[in-house]
């Protein structure tokens, strides 16, 4: 599981409460106790209509935060799209780069091939600023699905190992609501091309459509979203409510235990 933490202004759900350093750290460490695998720190909101941030901004915001993190032990994952991002949080100790433009900048591949990190590698149909135009497939399950699959031969041509690599189809980002439900009725064919899969639906429209509640009011929806994606075969969820969603993924594995009988 990542717990979220934007160092940002903008980000849709939680901008501008966590831009001074000292706030986002303590965030981190609090999200870590409450059973987040990896805190994941981002300095770029990409939320539909966002602008790009200029990289010494993004450097600024995020590596205090990484490195401070990173010093006490806490596995990070970076949030970022920028080549000189991904190299300082790497070389500050990173466990995790999270990059919601797949690695297609120039020198992204690069940046990361020679590292440790895992790497999360999502689909989006355009940028933030534009994917939310009228975004339109023919066949969405199967064109992310090749989309992923051949960026992830792309890292392992460049010598990334399999295993360091997760799939995220990107939900919300450059899709309609069909489209998003359409994916995530297709997580098992998604999960089956070998990799892990990573799910990001926390508080997102999506969840608000389902549920008609604003943004602060999502948690229970986001919840349930995490819990069926991790059913469906997600093995990594990108979620703002640590907790409660730590809570109901042990209950569910308790009872499927139970479930399933012992002798």
């Amino acid at each position: 599981m990542l717990g979220i933490v934007n160092v940002t202004a903008d980000s849709f759900s939680d901008g501008g409460r966590f831009l001074d350093p000292a706030q986002a750290i303590a965030q981190g460490l609090k999200l870590r106790d409450e059973g987040a695998d990896f805190i994941d720190v981002g300095g770029e909101s990409t939320r539909p209509g966002a602008a790009p941030v200029a990289i010494d901004e993004e450097l600024r915001r995020v590596m205090p935060v990484v490195e401070a993190l990173a010093r006490q032990g806490v596995a990070v994952s970076v949030d970022t799209m920028k080549p000189e991002v991904m190299r300082a949080a790497i070389d500050a100790g990173c466990a995790v780069v999270n990059d919601v433009n797949a690695f297609l900048a120039p020198g992204a591949v690069e940046a990361v091939a020679g590292a440790q990190a895992g790497l999360i590698v999502m689909h989006m149909k355009g940028t933030p600023f534009t994917m939310q135009q009228d975004p339109r497939y023919g066949d969405v399950v199967g064109e992310v699905g090749a989309f992923l699959a051949s960026r992830a031969r792309a890292l392992e041509a460049a010598g990334v190992a399999s295993h360091r690599i997760a799939l995220d189809p990107g939900f919300g980002f450059g899709k309609t609501l069909e489209h998003n439900k359409a994916l995530f009725r297709a997580l098992p064919a998604l999960a089956a091309l070998g990799y892990p899969v990573a799910v990001g639906l926390s508080r997102k429209k999506m969840i608000g459509d389902f549920t008609g509640r604003p943004v602060t009011e999502r948690a229970a929806g986001s919840v349930a979203a995490a819990l069926l994606a991790v059913q469906n075969g997600a093995s990594l969820v990108r979620v703002h409510d640590v907790k409660e969603t730590v809570d109901a993924l042990n209950v569910w594995m308790e009872l499927k235990q139970e479930g399933q009988g012992s002798p």
